[in-house]
């Protein structure tokens, strides 16, 4: 399919300028959801995630471990929505979390650089969801991006969101902090939802520059101008550098200003973190804690 063209359909994106602007009327009203009910939201749209060298099926179970002890210790409190591992971990942390109302994300597609072979990808993202994985998170071929080859990127996306049933969720890392720039950030957004993507995502994390503000402006703007055009909700996902309560209010409040209340759940809006669990735990019950 020519996305090429998709662009063509949507206004250029908001000058640096603007942005910068619109971050700061979401600054400047962040303080109104730096409360204890918006932090149990953020807390239980987190995906609570482990992408290390040091992963085993010890540690991850461990970690899933912690995730289904919140339960108990905490009844009171909604629990994470996913935990997040490498693919192969994705039927160890089924084994863990069995019975529970907790999701499985596994990151595929030759995460995080996506430098490998179409079909590399796809299989992994295949067998990541016949072990179990309920949601996906792939990367967007910034190669291909910043060399203006969007119906390549765009065409991957269709491939690999073919290798998946309808119920489980595709999300599309665009590494923003790669793609540096508003146009680039909008014309990534729009081409990986009209490739297939149930949510885009800023970041994996991986590289110097993470989440940002600026480029979930951008993002955000770009799910509206999405839907506003097919009428499809597309989600929003935070992650990499999102660890204090302030910057996941930061972001519902992002979410909150250009897309309003209704995409204030966990189906339409997530955050990938580890410490921003803790931490947002923290914030609600008063005192220092390390639960997960």
């Amino acid at each position: 399919m020519e996305y090429s063209n998709i662009l063509n359909q949507y206004a250029p994106a908001a000058t640096v300028e603007q942005v910068a602007e619109q971050v700061a009327a979401a600054k400047a009203a962040q303080s109104k959801n730096e409360n204890t009910e918006v932090y149990k939201f953020c807390l239980s749209a987190v995906d609570l995630t482990t992408l290390t060298c040091n992963d085993s099926v010890e540690s991850v179970t461990e970690f899933a471990n912690r995730a289904v002890d919140f339960y108990k210790a905490y009844p009171e409190i909604e629990n994470v929505a996913s935990i997040c591992v490498y693919p192969s971990f994705v039927e160890t942390v089924g084994l863990a979390i069995d019975g529970t109302p907790m999701r499985i994300t596994s990151v595929a597609g030759g995460f995080p650089s996506s430098q490998t072979f179409l079909e590399v990808k796809m299989l992994e993202v295949a067998m990541a969801v016949e072990n179990g994985a309920d949601e996906v998170d792939i990367v967007l071929n910034v190669g291909k991006m910043l060399t203006g080859a969007y119906d390549e990127a765009a065409n991957e996306v269709e491939m690999i969101r073919s290798e998946m049933d309808d119920d489980v969720v595709l999300k599309v890392i665009l590494e923003t902090g790669a793609l540096k720039t508003p146009e680039l950030i909008r014309k990534a957004s729009l081409i990986s939802m009209a490739a297939g993507a149930d949510f885009i995502k800023t970041s994996t994390g991986k590289i110097d520059v993470a989440a940002t503000p600026e480029a979930a402006v951008v993002m955000c703007q770009a799910i509206k101008d999405y839907y506003d055009k097919t009428g499809r909700k597309v989600g929003f996902k935070a992650a990499g550098g999102v660890k204090s309560p302030q910057d996941a209010a930061l972001y519902y409040t992002i979410v909150e200003q250009i897309l309003g209340q209704e995409w204030l759940t966990t189906e339409l809006f997530r955050i990938g973190a580890s410490s921003a669990a803790n931490n947002l735990l923290s914030a609600i019950v008063g005192s220092s804690v390390s639960h997960f």
